[in-house]
């Protein structure tokens, strides 16, 4: 299990990346325009068990890696310091991303949310841009992971359900005004950068 403090600084941490905008959120709005409050939740739903599929996979990935070559943790923290800075780049110059098309069934929308988070790469690529940051390596990985990466699916599922079922309202706004589209897209761009000065200053001991 995770240390008690650094659970508490992962709290936040990931409570901010839960509220950023990105394709998982505007796919729960789109599913809330398309088929209401019930759709949105299923979307979020597969979203939030396609990311746990993610995070253990790169759990169980990271541990046996770092098992065999501990050096294998700073080649994959740099490659994070990378893909972090290309999202905060990316974030910054990126304020014109509409919703995605949602199917009417509820069951479908689990399928299609899980779907849609399970094959994107990005995913992946992220878990293995942030979580290790509060991972400590001299514990198992796996739990860590697991831990959370349920903290983050837990986050998701809330807030990406409550965008969609605010879709009609609020959620309509933010996917067609540019003006707070803009502000989010900023706010995301300076997390981003953040993470990717920590991670980059991060030593092993």
């Amino acid at each position: 299990m995770p240390d008690l403090i650094v659970l508490l600084a992962f709290l936040p941490a990931a409570l901010a990346l839960n509220l950023t905008p990105g394709a998982d959120m505007m796919f729960c709005l789109g599913q809330g325009l398309r088929s209401g409050p019930r759709g949105a939740a299923a979307a979020s739903a597969g979203i939030s068990a396609g990311a746990m599929v993610h995070v253990t996979v790169a759990g169980l990935g990271l541990g046996a890696v770092m098992a065999r070559a501990p050096w294998a943790f700073d080649v994959i923290r740099w490659v994070g310091v990378a893909y972090l800075l290309y999202l905060a780049v990316q974030a910054f110059r990126d304020t014109e991303q509409g919703a995605d098309a949602a199917p009417r069934s509820t069951k479908l929308a689990f399928r299609d949310g899980f779907m849609v988070n399970l094959s994107n790469p990005k995913v992946i690529l992220f878990v293995l841009a942030f979580v290790p940051q509060f991972v400590d390596p001299d514990r198992a990985v796996l739990p860590q992971f697991l831990v959370f990466g349920v903290i983050l699916a837990l986050g998701g599922f809330v807030i990406n359900a409550a965008v969609g079922a605010a879709a009609s309202g609020a959620g309509h706004r933010l996917a067609t005004d540019p003006a707070p589209r803009r502000w989010l897209m900023r706010l995301s761009g300076t997390i981003f950068g953040a993470l990717a000065l920590r991670l980059a200053l991060l030593e092993k001991t």
